[in-house]
């Protein structure tokens, strides 16, 4: 098989499911599009060194991280300089289902990016708590700390969310989970 057969069947395969990863680390479906592309640009660029290596997809998860967590950053920053100097919205937010997603993407947003990763990576890819530290730069150790702090703050903050549960992602996936 060809280099670029070979990453065009790596990101037919990845793809999708990175964006989501990214998008629930950040919340941005744009932001976390955007990521991905570069971070697949530059996996691209270093192709033949990550298959050397092993796995790209770790590396280009990171990257697309990394990347997406700036852009997260830099919109945070403008949106609360809005707040500080711009009027109040009198838009009620959204409702049903369509709130529960938006608070869950909210309540990932209060955390910690460095919990908001081990959440996104153990919860949601199903990633053992060894690889997370792994992917992360920490000890297992670290990684029990932040999953177990992140699942009580958003315990905390979507206690009161039925349509979590019905759905299997409220407060019983932050605490089925034995790290």
């Amino acid at each position: 098989m060809s280099k670029e057969a070979e990453f065009d069947a790596f990101y037919a395969a990845t793809a999708k499911r990175l964006v989501a990863t990214v998008y629930a680390m950040t919340g941005d479906l744009a932001e976390s599009e955007d990521a991905v592309q570069e971070a697949y640009a530059r996996a691209w660029q270093r192709w033949d060194r990550l298959t050397r290596e092993g796995d790209p997809l770790p590396w280009v998860r990171t990257v697309a991280s990394r990347l997406a967590v700036s852009a997260w950053r830099r919109t945070r920053n403008r949106l609360r300089a809005q707040l500080r100097h711009g009027a109040a919205s009198d838009d009620p937010g959204p409702s049903g289902a369509l709130g529960d997603r938006a608070a869950l993407v909210a309540a990932l947003r209060e955390l910690r990016p460095d919990q908001r990763r081990a959440v996104v990576l153990h919860h949601l890819l199903d990633l053992p708590v060894e690889e997370v530290a792994r992917e992360t730069g920490s000890t297992s150790g670290a990684v029990r700390t932040r999953l177990s702090r992140a699942r009580r703050q958003l315990g905390e903050r979507l206690a009161d969310m039925d349509t979590y549960e019905d759905e299997g992602m409220g407060p019983a996936w932050l605490t089925s989970r034995n790290c």
